[in-house]
């Protein structure tokens, strides 16, 4: 079973939010400073996961946001000079 990458983003999120709250907490510095590395073993890790999935779209920027398109607002400012 393959596994898909936001796992990995969420384990490393949730590792470094514990290194948060423990460094908070005046735990001891072997601890920090061993989850911190830790952490940064998990960041390279997900940060490999995710630029070698092999994800493909057919999604270009023509397409933005799919729930709101852009469009441009056509009105006029009152005493507008239009640059030539």
């Amino acid at each position: 079973m393959k596994t898909s990458p936001i796992l990995y983003v969420i384990i490393t999120t949730l590792l470094l939010i514990t290194i948060t709250i423990v460094s908070a907490m005046d735990l001891p510095f072997n601890w920090v400073f061993y989850i911190t590395v830790v952490g940064q073993v998990s960041i390279v890790l997900m940060v490999y996961k995710v630029l070698t999935d092999n994800y493909s779209t057919n999604k270009t920027f023509d397409h933005f946001y799919e729930d709101r398109p852009i469009t441009s607002i056509g009105f006029k400012a009152e005493n507008e000079n239009p640059r030539s």
